[in-house]
């Protein structure tokens, strides 16, 4: 790693736990009284159906820039999507879906990975052009999750309703 100033280094230590606690409220910050099963922000939104799960997806996606920003390597930047695209894509599907959020916690996931980058010292720097090219494809993913959600929920009401 680079050495830095310490003006630089303390900045960045207020944003990772800035990234920290976000995404820990998000995926682990509330508990069900009597049991160890936690739950943040992001299980509460999914509740609402289809709906939810985009806004999840939204919030996801804007702390996953956030945390690309920090120099991860593309190998990181495609297990943090992944890990995005399966929590977004299951839990779309009604109650499993809610169920598998509980446990999966994509947010802290992604953070735990890039701690991991940065404990291993593979920094790179900055990456603004992986970030613009993750927005792209950010958003046309965020399209791609309504129109599967919009089908999932007129395959359902089809099975509902007739």
């Amino acid at each position: 790693m680079e050495p830095t100033s310490p003006s630089l280094a303390s900045t960045e230590n207020q944003e990772f736990a800035w990234l920290d606690s976000v995404s820990d409220f998000l995926d682990n910050r509330f508990r069900i009284p009597f049991t160890n099963i936690r739950f943040g922000l992001d299980f509460l939104i999914g509740l609402v159906p289809y709906v939810g799960d985009l806004i999840s997806f939204g919030i996801s996606s804007v702390l996953l820039i956030a945390m690309v920003r920090h120099g991860v390597g593309g190998r990181v930047i495609l297990l943090m999507i992944w890990n995005i695209l399966l929590d977004t894509i299951v839990g779309g599907i009604p109650i499993l879906g809610d169920l598998f959020d509980l446990q999966y916690r994509a947010n802290r996931r992604n953070f735990e990975l890039l701690k991991a980058h940065y404990q291993e010292d593979r920094y790179q720097g900055s990456v603004w052009p992986i970030i613009l090219l993750i927005l792209v494809v950010l958003v046309a993913l965020f399209f791609l999750m309504i129109w599967s959600l919009w089908k999932i929920a007129s395959w359902t009401g089809q099975l509902i309703f007739g």
